[in-house]
């Protein structure tokens, strides 16, 4: 059985549903710390022929808690500005009319925290792409919080009698093969390969968030591009 394991971020670029797709089982790694600044609140989008950042407004966000427990602001206003933003910047891009609708009912439902909200992003394109990879939402059940690194996500590894576990590739640095090889667990990374597609009339814009591409390309397309990518030993 393949996995992979990752932070939720809010609609995450192309590259994670790579990931997402060449798996069996995909684990959300949610009770690690908040990261200010990074991934976990903030994408970029096009606007005006330029990646512009987009910010999830959280209440009292720290690195010394939880991504599961940092809630959402109280102040709902943030969800037509996102909208309206969203709409301003793609409203003619070839398939805003279909995945603009699914957004803003997504965004209208209540979230805890933002993990609850990203989860729910990765959930709505995993749908709409019909990616039928297992999506585990929470990884506090595997009750292993007492571990560190590569040593817990070998543990969860272990828990789900993974075979093979696959992270980007950016992390190659941060795992020892000959640990994962001991536990007769196959290590890949996954590089994406950055195929460009017409976002208007602009020089093409790389690993923004799957935001764009879901409103620029037709789902079968889409689909096809996720098969973009190189998986790497670190051997």
């Amino acid at each position: 059985m393949k996995l992979a394991i990752m932070q939720p971020y809010f609609f995450p670029y192309i590259g994670y549903f790579q990931l997402i797709r060449c798996v069996d089982k995909f684990v959300v790694y949610d009770d690690v710390n908040y990261i200010k600044k990074g991934w976990i609140n903030r994408n970029r989008i096009l606007i005006n022929g330029a990646p512009s950042l987009i910010t999830i407004p959280v209440k009292n966000a720290s690195q010394n808690r939880m991504i599961n427990e940092t809630e959402l602001t109280n102040d709902r206003n943030w969800i037509p500005k996102f909208l309206k933003t969203l709409e301003q910047a793609y409203k003619k891009a070839p398939f805003f009319p279909t995945v603009f609708p699914n957004i803003e009912a997504m965004l209208q439902a209540e979230y805890a925290n933002i993990a609850e909200l990203n989860l729910a992003t990765i959930q709505f394109v995993c749908r709409y792409l019909d990616l039928q990879t297992t999506l585990v939402p929470g990884s506090a059940n595997y009750a292993n919080k007492h571990l560190k690194a590569q040593h817990r996500i070998l543990d969860i590894c272990l828990q789900e009698s993974a075979t093979t576990y696959i992270n980007p590739i950016g992390g190659m640095e941060l795992y020892d093969h000959t640990l994962f090889e001991q536990h007769q667990v196959t290590l890949y990374f996954i590089k994406p390969t950055p195929t460009p597609y017409r976002q208007f009339e602009n020089e093409f814009q790389a690993n923004l968030s799957m935001l764009d591409c879901l409103m620029f390309l037709e789902k079968t397309e889409l689909v096809a591009k996720l098969k973009d990518f190189q998986l790497i030993s670190n051997k």
